[in-house]
């Protein structure tokens, strides 16, 4: 067996930025070098920033957004309009949204969508936390289900509007624009706005 010529801590480094999303093994021993190159006050500092986001942010018990405080600025602001919530995927949907200006409802994160191929059904997602929400709540007049426009968005969408039905509530998704197997989060402003602007019902 070759004995590796790189040192221990420095291949752990590599493995550790290799799990990171979208990060291949060349890039990993990039940033891990960089790492190395770089002082001992940059280092550090990152590794106490990585800490303390860890420590400090957790989810908003209402919208399950990230959130250093609960409820989150979101939930807890009373110019929001409580009668609209719109579902995303992922927490950075969120930020792609609110930045439009189109949208100054409230939200629900679903952390991640339905996908029997990988395991993946409603009770490993906040579908029933948005159900009970929605069961609960008194002004809530229209849900929109802005999932990613792919498969497991459009399925996802799909099982949660079945869910809503029964409350009444009108249940909207984006218009087309939006490009098909995307994410929300890479699409731009204007793009976002529109369809969110234009969104047809479900």
């Amino acid at each position: 067996m070759k004995t590796s010529i790189t040192a221990e801590p420095v291949n752990r480094l590599i493995n550790e930025f290799s799990r990171l999303p979208g990060i291949g093994p060349k890039s990993a021993a990039r940033l891990a070098y960089f790492i190395l190159r770089g002082g001992e006050h940059e280092a550090r500092s990152l590794a106490e920033a990585i800490v303390d986001v860890k420590e400090r942010i957790g989810l908003c018990s209402e919208c399950f957004n990230l959130s250093e405080r609960d409820p989150c600025p979101i939930c807890s602001d009373p110019e929001r309009d409580r009668s609209l919530i719109c579902v995303v995927e992922e927490p950075l949907d969120v930020i792609a949204l609110d930045r439009t200006n189109e949208y100054s409802g409230l939200y629900h994160v679903l952390h991640g969508a339905i996908s029997p191929v990988d395991g993946v059904g409603p009770d490993q997602i906040r579908v029933h936390e948005l159900v009970e929400r929605v069961r609960s709540a008194e002004k809530i007049e229209e849900v929109i289900l802005a999932t990613n426009p792919n498969i497991e968005g459009d399925a996802t969408a799909m099982y949660i509007a079945r869910q809503l039905a029964q409350f009444g509530v009108k249940v909207t998704r984006p218009a087309s624009g939006l490009p098909v197997g995307g994410d929300l989060e890479y699409a731009d402003e204007v793009t976002l706005g529109r369809a969110l602007s234009g969104r047809r019902a479900l």
